[in-house]
């Protein structure tokens, strides 16, 4: 379903964006609208699939996730099954924060969150037991720089 998206959608969907707990009060005065009109473009918005679930987004060293990690990995396996049970590998770890599939020299990338590197190598272990990979590269982020989940609007 395409939905067309103005400029009053793009203001409500920043507000979102930014803290999708505000009030409708506060979304219609900080865009310029009116509460009902604000309601119902949510409502549109959500039936479009523009805007999906809402969530808290949490601290992960304040909760004693201290070490991210981006693991590259390289297979020699292309095969549907291999893929799938690959995939409900990564789906049932929950330090699996992100997955995506490349193009070029790198198959896969991870970005995976644990409390240190002990924590890390037991993830890893588990991996290479459950499916078999030709080459995993871990990448230990020293400091976050930037990260978002907002949409450049």
């Amino acid at each position: 379903m395409t939905v067309q998206i103005d400029e009053l959608d793009r203001k409500i969907l920043a507000e979102l964006q930014d803290d999708a707990s505000q009030s409708l009060d506060e979304i219609a005065r900080k865009t310029g609208s009116s509460k009902t009109p604000v309601w119902n473009r949510i409502r549109k918005l959500r039936a479009a699939g523009v805007i999906g679930k809402q969530t808290a987004i949490l601290d992960p060293e304040a909760l004693g996730f201290d070490a991210c990690f981006f693991v590259l990995i390289r297979t020699s396996e292309h095969e549907a099954e291999w893929q799938d049970k690959f995939l409900a590998t990564l789906r049932a770890r929950p330090e699996v924060m992100e997955a995506h599939r490349l193009a070029g020299d790198i198959d896969y990338i991870l970005k995976v969150r644990v409390e240190n590197a002990r924590a890390y190598d037991r993830f890893y272990q588990a991996l290479i037991s459950e499916v078999k990979i030709h080459n995993v590269t871990a990448l230990l982020s020293m400091e976050e720089l930037k990260s978002t989940t907002a949409l450049p609007l």
